[in-house]
């Protein structure tokens, strides 16, 4: 036998390969993950996190580095739930916190507005019809890695579990995370703001 069994049991062979790390809470993903994933991308930033809101704590310099990533031509977009949609007060209950889902929003919308206009960063609510899809899932974009969140019952997102994957092909778990989140995106609604 060539590839023993237990070779073959620790080695990624299929689209598991995909998977790079695995963290039991979306907290417990180093902050430096998150800035070496921004910083190494150089064409298309996605965050479709329902609020968004810890970016702009957990991130060091995320202002600075959001303008400098649009200056070099790297699209950057936000796709937010609506913060006076249904969804969002629905949600407001299920997690009963002080800090709100949509005062978790409108600090992601505080914080992009204070960047400016920059050509280059598009901002969108999800369609009221897709906000329950976008609540429930939220999914990062680093041009071929992604930061993935599936939300569990009623916990708040930084106690839901986290997924790191780096895309090895087509038709895997990064293509369709990132299918779902471009759905969402195409029937989003511009933010007026």
């Amino acid at each position: 036998m060539i590839w023993p069994q237990v070779v073959k049991d620790r080695i990624k062979s299929g689209h598991d390969r995909e998977l790079v790390h695995s963290y039991p809470y979306r907290s417990a993903c180093p902050s430096t993950v998150w800035s070496e994933l921004i910083g190494d991308t150089g064409g298309d930033l996605f965050f479709a996190g329902y609020t968004n809101y810890f970016l702009w704590t957990q991130v060091p310099a995320f202002p600075e580095t959001l303008r400098r990533k649009v200056a070099s031509g790297c699209r950057v977009r936000f796709l937010l739930g609506d913060p006076d949609g249904e969804v969002t007060r629905r949600r407001e209950t299920i997690e009963d916190v002080a800090l709100t889902v949509s005062t978790r929003i409108r600090i992601t919308l505080e914080n992009l507005e204070r960047l400016g206009p920059l050509e280059g960063l598009e901002t969108r609510f999800s369609a009221p019809d897709d906000a329950i899809n976008h609540v429930s899932l939220s999914v990062f974009r680093f041009d071929h890695d992604a930061l993935v969140t599936p939300h569990l019952a009623r916990l708040v997102g930084h106690d839901s579990p986290l997924l790191h994957l780096r895309r090895q092909g087509e038709s895997g778990m990064f293509d369709r995370f990132s299918e779902h989140a471009e759905e969402l995106w195409s029937r989003g609604v511009a933010n007026q703001a």
